[in-house]
């Protein structure tokens, strides 16, 4: 639970024990060889050795090596196992990794078509991070991970937990009282420590695509709050003047580098997205307003910018 990856890695397992979404799998698979195509024939690769290189290159699977070698070594004790082989996969890992929405998700694998299945897969998930994992080894940020996947598919439709959670439990829910329950969407802010999560992955997106200067998709998220491609460009200008770098890894999407001030009056949070520069200096980010109201109609954490820069 110290390790910095320690919530990730148990979505990992417990992704491995999950049957495979086939057509997430596979879409994943063809965006990692497409972009690695381009880098290829930029880097003046031939066709023929561009062809051999790319059937080494599959969807990710994080641990695969060590979830292997923990499952062979169990095996030999309980025979049993072998009749559910693992498949390590990455979809709710990699959603929470590159911080994307439900819909983000869907519009970076092409997967209009086939969206209940994946909603499907991630309750699943959800279901099973949260009725197996033993409390005493749920992390602080495990926990937060648990809630931000079961509210982000009760917000997409609810009734695939409602009608698991009657099916578990029918003597404290009927059929007709799980389907009333599904029908009543609660606002997204209800669930305070989810929503946080929705918040800190919100502006966590901003910082990945910031340090890949990506300032045509910031100016995509944040035009309508006056932050188009061209603001973002001339803020990031003035950063990448200062430092080498921005970070991206656990550091720089902890606690400590998002301050959140609520101010229940206004219905809104003024948050400060603080960036890991290289120097350690920690007085560049992003400054950002959520909209409660916004957010709650939505069903999603509504940010709007209003500064990048130094304090």
């Amino acid at each position: 639970p110290e390790s910095p990856s320690y919530a990730l890695d148990m979505v990992s397992v417990v992704e491995s024990t999950l049957d495979d979404p086939r057509q997430i799998l596979a879409a994943q698979q063809n965006k990692a060889r497409g972009e690695a195509v381009a880098l290829m024939k930029a880097d003046g690769v031939e066709y023929e050795e561009r062809m051999e290189r790319l059937q080494d290159i599959s969807y990710p699977k994080p641990m695969e090596e060590l979830l292997f070698h923990a499952y062979d070594t169990y095996r030999k004790s309980h025979p049993w196992v072998g009749d559910h082989p693992l498949s390590p996969k990455s979809v709710v890992r990699d959603m929470y990794e590159r911080a994307l929405s439900f819909t983000e998700l869907i519009s970076l694998y092409e997967l209009a078509r086939t969206e209940g299945i994946v909603l499907r897969y991630l309750a699943s998930a959800y279901k099973t991070l949260d009725h197996t994992i033993p409390d005493d080894l749920k992390s602080e940020d495990l926990q937060d991970l648990i809630e931000w996947l079961g509210e982000m598919v009760r917000q997409v439709d609810s009734s695939l937990l409602d009608e698991w959670e009657q099916l578990a439990n029918p003597e404290v829910m009927t059929a007709e009282e799980a389907q009333e329950k599904a029908d009543e969407v609660k606002p997204v802010t209800t669930n305070a420590r989810a929503f946080r999560v929705l918040v800190r992955n919100a502006l966590f997106r901003r910082v990945e695509l910031a340090a890949l200067d990506q300032v045509d998709e910031l100016g995509e998220l944040d035009a309508d709050s006056g932050w188009d491609a061209d603001a973002w460009g001339e803020a990031m200008d003035k950063y990448w003047d200062e430092y080498e770098d921005l970070g991206t890894g656990p550091d720089a999407r902890g606690p400590k580098l998002l301050v959140i001030k609520e101010e229940p009056q206004d219905k809104l949070w003024r948050v400060r997205q603080i960036f890991d520069d290289p120097n350690g200096d920690h007085d560049w980010g992003i400054s950002a307003e959520v909209d409660l109201a916004a957010s709650d109609a939505e069903g999603r954490a509504v940010v709007r910018v209003t500064d990048v820069g130094q304090l």
